[in-house]
C-alpha cells in the first residue's frame, strides 16, 4: 500500500472539551504520522468555502456555522493507505453506528457535532491540505 497524506480536522465540539491530544493519540496509535498541524478558528467565510461542496445540501448553513463557532486544529496525516485508515479511526459518521474503539463512538456528541473530519479521497485529500497548509508547512 502507497504512502499517502490526508487532512484530518478535530472539530469545535472536541477542541472544546480539550480532546486534541486523546484523538491524536488514537490517529498514532494507528500509525499514521502528524505532518503539519496548526489550530485557528476559521471564519464563516472560511468554512463556507472549505465546505462549498456541500453548499447545496440542506445542513451547509448549520455546518458552516458549527465549524465556525470555535477553534479546530487542522492537521495532515501520513502513512500507508493514511485515508482509509483515518476514516476507519475516525468511524462512521452517526457516532450510534461508529464501531468501539472509534473517535467519533468515544467522542462525537451527535451526527452534527461528530468531533473530527477526514479527507474521502486523494483527489480531495491533495484540495483540503492545500486549503490550509503551504509545501514548507508539510514536515515529513
Amino acid at each position: 500500500m502507497a504512502i499517502e497524506r490526508t487532512l484530518s480536522i478535530i472539530k469545535p465540539d472536541a477542541t472544546r472539551r480539550n480532546l486534541t491530544g486523546k484523538i491524536n493519540a488514537k490517529f498514532e496509535e494507528a500509525g499514521l504520522r502528524i505532518v503539519a498541524q496548526k489550530r485557528l478558528h476559521l471564519s464563516t467565510a472560511q468554512a463556507g468555502k472549505f465546505y462549498a461542496v456541500h453548499a447545496e445540501r440542506p445542513f451547509y448553513g448549520e455546518l458552516v456555522e458549527f465549524m465556525a463557532s470555535e477553534p479546530v486544529v487542522v492537521q495532515v496525516l501520513e502513512g500507508e493507505g493514511a485515508i482509509a485508515k483515518n476514516r476507519e479511526v475516525m468511524g462512521a459518521t452517526n457516532p450510534a453506528n461508529a464501531d468501539a474503539g472509534t473517535i467519533r463512538k468515544e467522542f462525537a456528541l451527535s451526527v452534527g457535532e461528530n468531533s473530527v473530519h477526514g479527507s474521502d479521497a486523494p483527489e480531495t485529500a491533495a484540495e483540503e491540505i492545500a486549503f490550509f497548509f503551504s509545501g514548507l508547512e508539510l514536515v515529513g
